[in-house]
């Protein structure tokens, strides 16, 4: 049984039984299932392993709503919603989305993760929202770097900016701070080798048993469309 769920979700089934449990997959902030994960060929190579694949956008991107409550265990039940409640699942995130997959082990029956271009701090805790939404509205660009590749990023097209500000104002109520014990599954980390985001990802590593780290060429954007992060991630999945 699916529960009810608001957001947009894209799912693909492979064509014959199934080889292992479904994936979700996770994308990252400003972006959308279909740009971060369609595009770059993740469910036809995880169908083609005999994998479902179940790929939603996240609340206040793509064609999902903002949700009323936007703070990171909010989203994470949401996303529990989206799965068959009784299933054991697969999880591969992506920058936001692998901050989200970090609390996804308290609400759903999680079997491996997949957490790739995570940053090991609070990524949006610097940012001036304002500063960001006046942009939006026609003002000038922000002069701090940080703002301004955000400001950037929500007014891309087809972009909400409103709705993208929210998020950032919800997760910021709940500053990412890992600790160790909050993730018993395997875990593999992965970060583009020129990706400035994820620098110090390797102090998330001792954090979560049986985990471990591989890097992949490329910045943020080219990890994850690089196919060297999905095989990485596909070898760890389908290991016995």
């Amino acid at each position: 049984m699916t529960l009810p769920t608001s957001l947009a979700v894209r799912r693909f089934t492979p064509e014959g039984p199934p080889a292992g449990p479904p994936v979700l997959l996770l994308h990252g902030f400003a972006s959308d299932g279909h740009t971060d994960w369609v595009s770059t060929g993740w469910p036809s190579a995880l169908t083609g392993a005999g994998r479902p694949a179940v790929v939603p956008d996240l609340p206040g991107h793509g064609s999902s709503p903002a949700l009323a409550d936007l703070t990171p265990k909010a989203i994470a039940e949401e996303l529990a919603a989206a799965v068959d409640d009784q299933s054991e699942v697969d999880v591969v995130g992506y920058s936001l989305g692998a901050r989200l997959a970090w609390e996804l082990p308290a609400v759903l029956p999680v079997r491996r993760l997949v957490l790739g271009g995570i940053s090991p701090h609070e990524p949006f805790g610097a940012v001036d929202v304002e500063a960001a939404l006046a942009f939006a509205g026609g003002g000038r660009l922000p002069a701090d770097p940080l703002t301004a590749a955000i400001a950037r990023m929500i007014t891309a097209p087809g972009r909400d900016p409103a709705a993208l500000a929210r998020c950032i104002e919800g997760l910021r109520r709940e500053p990412f701070a890992p600790r160790a014990g909050t993730i018993g599954v395997p875990t593999r980390f992965v970060a583009g080798q020129d990706d400035p985001i994820s620098q110090g990802i390797e102090a998330l590593v001792p954090l979560v048993p049986d985990s471990d780290l591989r890097r992949v060429p490329g910045d943020h954007g080219g990890a994850l469309r690089g196919a060297p992060f999905r095989t990485a991630a596909l070898a760890f999945l389908t290991t016995p």
